[in-house]
């Protein structure tokens, strides 16, 4: 188990967007934490992919009525943004080290120490779900459960280094440019959503865009060098008994490493998820496809989503049949695990 040395403090504290957003200094330096709901819930934390936030990476599952009734009806959340991820973040000085993953994951417990909160569950996109995973590896008694979203769990191959680090180059150089935009849209959305010149961008590719042009990219530079850093996970993962639902989406390019995980992981506690005609961000591109999978991996727990709340996915709205995964553009693989998932 990974340590954490120093003490955490706050900041500064403010309320944004119907929650409150904490500024906690951890023993590697500031991060933002906004927080939702009863905090006398379990805790759900999250942590976004590379140069987004937790509005423009969870924003479309949270608004969702049916995520809505089931997660925060369960759980606290607290959304954790990379160091300089947060709403309205100054450029981070050049003269602060950049921390490895271990570090990263070593501040998420700092904020678990902080809030003084037990055993978590943990949802995290791409290289916020590697942090997690670090995390989980880490720090096994304060994990729950992990909802993984097209997440990373080896070290770079020389192909995604090299792109990488030519990513990098133009981001100490020349900041968030056109180029790096689209380097990160093909990242985070399929090809359906992202346009041509014959289909506009949709309305999320186009938010997520607004977003990017506001992101300083000396602080997108050092977490996305954090992340090519990254090392090999997969003994590690062969020892982790806590319960893992990975999703991804079949058009992400990290699909082939999101297959390769859940080989990894002990089949009687996790269940992979591929969403069709989907890219990594799952969580905005197609967040209904979400729901199901997550309601049932929650029960495990005893967890639930009350009956009094009713949105378009109700099974009181529509038919049986339509609840089937194959009929929301989801493939469960496989099926079997997801069904003898236990404690």
């Amino acid at each position: 188990m990974g340590e954490s040395s120093g003490s955490v403090s706050l900041d500064v504290e403010r309320i944004s967007f119907g929650g409150k957003e904490h500024h906690v200094l951890t023993s590697h330096g500031p991060i933002s934490v906004a927080v939702y709901g009863d905090l006398e819930k379990p805790a759900l934390i999250t942590y976004p992919d590379v140069a987004l936030n937790y509005m423009s990476c969870f924003q479309g599952l949270f608004f969702c009525p049916e995520a809505a009734s089931l997660l925060l009806h369960n759980f606290c959340i607290y959304h954790i943004s990379p160091p300089g991820h947060e709403l309205g973040a100054a450029p981070i000085s050049p003269n602060d080290p950049v921390l490895s993953v271990d570090q990263l994951a070593d501040q998420v417990a700092d904020v678990l120490d902080f809030f003084e909160l037990g055993p978590v569950m943990c949802l995290g996109v791409t290289a916020g779900a590697y942090v997690l995973t670090l995390f989980a590896t880490r720090y096994r008694e304060r994990i729950l459960g992990l909802i993984l979203v097209s997440p990373l769990c080896t070290a770079p191959s020389w192909t995604e280094w090299l792109y990488s680090k030519v990513m990098l180059n133009f981001l100490y150089f020349y900041g968030i440019c056109g180029l790096i935009k689209e380097s990160l849209l093909h990242r985070y959305f399929s090809k359906g959503v992202r346009g041509n010149s014959q289909v506009p961008e949709s309305d999320i590719v186009q938010a997520c865009r607004s977003l990017l042009d506001r992101r300083h990219g000396v602080n997108v530079w050092r977490f996305l060098q954090s992340v090519n850093e990254r090392y090999d996970l997969a003994e590690a993962l062969k020892k982790l008994q806590c319960r893992t639902l990975i999703f991804v989406g079949e058009n992400s390019p990290f699909h082939l490493e999101a297959i390769y995980m859940a080989t990894k992981l002990d089949r009687r506690f996790s269940a992979l998820v591929e969403v069709q005609a989907c890219g990594s961000v799952v969580t905005e591109e197609q967040p209904y496809a979400m729901l199901i999978p997550i309601e049932y991996f929650l029960m495990g727990y005893g967890l639930y989503r009350p009956s009094q709340v009713r949105s378009p996915l109700s099974p009181s709205c529509i038919s049986p049949e339509l609840l089937s995964p194959e009929s929301m553009g989801v493939k469960l693989k496989p099926i079997k695990t997801r069904i003898s998932l236990h404690v």
